[in-house]
């Protein structure tokens, strides 16, 4: 059945809408709560280990709809479960502003997981496709996609702290559910100005042969690589900001160093285009996880602020650009119709580190060494990452 294969008249700006689908999808969806945790915390009695367990549930949702979507995506289509997740995020973003019961708000992080993972792995697709219509930018239109995650940290940045100020001044009883409200807007509008430009990449071709299965035993040191660097990251996403408080940071300077981190993610898919389009292995991958695992460190071993800042700005610039590198890496080894199968399994190992990095992190945090040990075991974990996809080759070019 044919489908469309003209490109959108304005690529560019078709990339950028469609980076507003990592922006709900992570952004807003998940690394808002970093900024949370703080006052969830204060309010609810939580220890750090059940803190972080709340991310562990949200990336159980994501794995658990990463395994889904390939299925889901030959039923309804790419472009029609990038909308029904986002439209579902939202409206689970909305409901952790009207609860208060920890078991409640452990199944919404699951639910809005599941959603996250819909719309995560379709947009990857689409930015794949538009980067196929357009193979001298496509590592630059691929990297936009992911980099749009930083549109929504800064705008968490910028929304939690003055969404808890005001419900503050009104007195709410919970002040830390407005915030929530204001992010479950924020996606719903999101989702409104992504569509249409996203519905003009049109769906990838059907295969008229069976489309070729995605062998796991070929891709298995990146695959495991992408699995520590799930571990490693998220433990600086979910905690620095916790620790940055406990270290005597002003909560405008936190707003400004959260926003630099999200700012530096949108920038990150220029910075590192050439190299996702160069390399066809591994070493993509094993590059930017190293670098990550020297700056996850820093704020574990001095509170001195222009450190602190340059690790979230290098953070920011690179660890996005991972979950890149590995589309780049399916769209250099495998033909198009077996893209999805890629892009999902990178995803699921994505999801199971992203299981374990929260509940490590926050177990050793909860310890007498408290946040900065916690921090310097993410850190190990990158660079284990970083060892593992050093020894992914590249596959002969498909036929």
């Amino acid at each position: 059945m044919p489908s469309h294969d003209h490109s959108p008249s304005h690529p560019l700006a078709t990339a950028l809408a469609l980076s507003l689908g990592a922006a709900v999808a992570l952004g807003l969806s998940r690394f808002s709560y970093g900024l949370l945790l703080p006052p969830m915390r204060a309010d609810l009695g939580w220890s750090y280990l059940l803190a972080g367990t709340m991310n562990t549930f949200n990336a159980l949702g994501y794995f658990l709809g990463a395994l889904a979507t390939p299925a889901l995506m030959r039923r309804l289509g790419v472009w029609r479960l990038l909308i029904i997740g986002s439209v579902l995020a939202s409206i689970f973003m909305l409901m952790s502003g009207l609860v208060s019961d920890t078991t409640t708000l452990f199944l919404q992080r699951v639910c809005a997981g599941v959603a996250s993972a819909f719309m995560f792995i379709a947009g990857g697709v689409l930015a794949a496709r538009l980067g196929s219509m357009h193979s001298q930018h496509a590592g630059f239109y691929i990297g936009l996609y992911y980099g749009g995650t930083g549109f929504g940290i800064a705008l968490s940045a910028l929304l939690v702290p003055a969404a808890l100020t005001s419900a503050q001044e009104h007195g709410a009883a919970h002040a830390w559910q407005w915030p929530w409200l204001a992010l479950g807007i924020a996606c719903l509008l999101a989702t409104a100005i992504m569509a249409l430009p996203a519905k003009a990449i049109g769906e990838a071709p059907r295969a008229l042969a069976t489309p070729r299965p995605f062998a796991w035993r070929d891709f298995l040191p990146s695959l495991a690589g992408y699995f520590m660097f799930g571990v490693g990251y998220i433990g600086y996403m979910t905690f620095v900001i916790a620790l940055l408080k406990q270290q005597g940071m002003s909560a405008t300077l936190i707003t400004v160093f959260y926003t630099v981190l999200g700012l530096a993610v949108v920038a990150s898919s220029r910075i590192w285009a050439r190299m996702l389009d160069r390399y066809k292995g591994g070493e993509s991958l094993a590059i930017l996880n190293g670098v990550l695992g020297a700056v996850t460190i820093l704020p574990a071993l001095t509170s001195f602020a222009p450190v602190v800042f340059l690790s979230g700005l290098v953070f920011g610039a690179v660890f996005l650009s991972v979950v890149a590198s590995t589309t780049a890496l399916v769209r250099h080894n495998l033909p198009q119709q077996s893209w999805t199968a890629g892009i999902s399994a990178y995803t699921t190992a994505f999801a199971l580190g992203q299981i374990v990095g929260p509940i490590v992190v926050g177990w050793i945090a909860d310890g007498p060494a408290g946040l900065e040990r916690g921090l310097i075991a993410s850190a190990m974990a990158l660079f284990i990452g970083a060892a593992l996809a050093s020894r992914q080759k590249a596959l002969a070019p498909a036929a």
